[in-house]
């Protein structure tokens, strides 16, 4: 079969658009050969639970999934009784993303809270923290923070060690969504089980697809204790939601080579500095009505353009408006975004503007 696609094209819309990773291609190829049994219960899999102890501590255990969205509402189903409620920003992907996953098949109440940033803070979560013990309100026993959160922005190791205490201290549950956690820890310059395990998160969305994977994802409990049910209940949860696969090797074997050695880092520290790239090439362009409205700590570069300009760079560049209200942008870089793919881009912006 010919490509259907111009295959030296590259898009500024999402990290989802971009390929696949050539370790996770390779890893797929030798995954492919002969038989394993089926849902879980291959060489593959079982190595997997080593490469997340390696990363998160003795106390993690990976569960498979396809996606993102189906780790999200596995995870939270895990740690939520039947009238329990998830605290999220308002931003959050569980919130606006998920096309009412979270409540439609979860049937899960969610509490989003606006913020400035994407990011939850104690005062933050105690806005919708309350009606413990009234019947008459979903029960807030879990938070939802992204890392890094949908406005690009990362939370610190101690800012999620204080959301942890803070909701653990109420009898709640830290949940995180980790879809670009390589991302964070790039940009922290740390461990993953720095700002995940030993932060206090319960449990979390391990994301794979946004950093060179096919489509893999995982949910990765750390905290045991935190589930409903046990540990035991969460695989019960994965096929009831229909997250397990039959053919299970050929999702972990993707996680495999991701985390297994540095190719999730590497991935994730040049996805950085592409958006690193586009945002200093722009602020050294100075444009006039250029500006930016988040900090660029992992690999989106938020912006606001002046009316028609975003229209006329879509004629050859694809990215998405995140506020069409006042001209907010996003621009998203890949692992595969290269340094001629930034210097198109900044040379077309500026070609606008003059």
């Amino acid at each position: 079969m010919k490509s259907l696609h111009n295959v030296q094209a590259h898009s500024f819309a999402s990290d989802n658009y971009s390929g696949i990773a050539p370790e996770v291609l390779e890893a797929l190829t030798t995954a492919n050969g002969g038989h394993q049994a089926a849902y879980g219960a291959d060489e593959y899999t079982a190595l997997l639970d080593d490469v997340i102890v390696k990363h998160f501590g003795s106390t993690a255990t990976a569960y498979p999934v396809f996606n993102g969205t189906g780790a999200n509402v596995v995870g939270l189903q895990a740690l939520l009784p039947r009238w329990g409620a998830v605290i999220c920003a308002a931003t959050a992907h569980i919130n606006v993303d998920e096309g009412g996953a979270p409540e439609r098949m979860g049937s899960i109440k969610l509490l989003p809270v606006p913020t400035a940033n994407g990011k939850l803070t104690p005062e933050l979560v105690d806005r919708e923290a309350w009606g413990f013990g009234n019947e008459h309100r979903a029960q807030p026993l879990v938070v939802s923070i992204t890392q890094t959160t949908e406005m690009g922005t990362c939370y610190t190791p101690e800012e999620i060690r204080a959301l942890a205490d803070h909701v653990h201290a109420r009898g709640m549950a830290l949940h995180m969504d980790g879809a670009r956690l390589s991302n964070a820890a790039a940009t922290l310059g740390l461990p993953l089980s720095a700002f995940t395990t030993e932060a206090g998160v319960d449990v979390l969305s391990l994301g794979g697809t946004k950093n060179g994977a096919l489509g893999a994802e995982a949910v990765v409990v750390l905290n045991p204790d935190a589930l409903v049910g046990g540990a035991e209940a969460l695989p019960f949860v994965r096929k009831l939601s229909m997250q397990l696969a039959s053919k299970m090797r050929f999702i972990s074997a993707q996680i495999i080579a991701l985390y297994e050695g540095d190719v999730w880092l590497n991935n994730a520290r040049h996805s950085n500095a592409m958006a690193k790239r586009l945002r200093s090439k722009l602020e050294e362009a100075n444009l006039p009505g250029l500006s930016f409205t988040q900090a660029t700590e992992s690999n989106a570069v938020f912006a606001t353009l002046p009316d028609g300009i975003a229209d006329e760079l879509r004629q050859d560049f694809h990215f998405y408006d995140w506020d069409a209200t006042r001209n907010e942008v996003r621009w998203m870089c890949s692992f595969d975004t290269t340094e001629n793919d930034i210097d198109a881009f900044a040379a077309a912006i500026k070609q606008v503007w003059a």
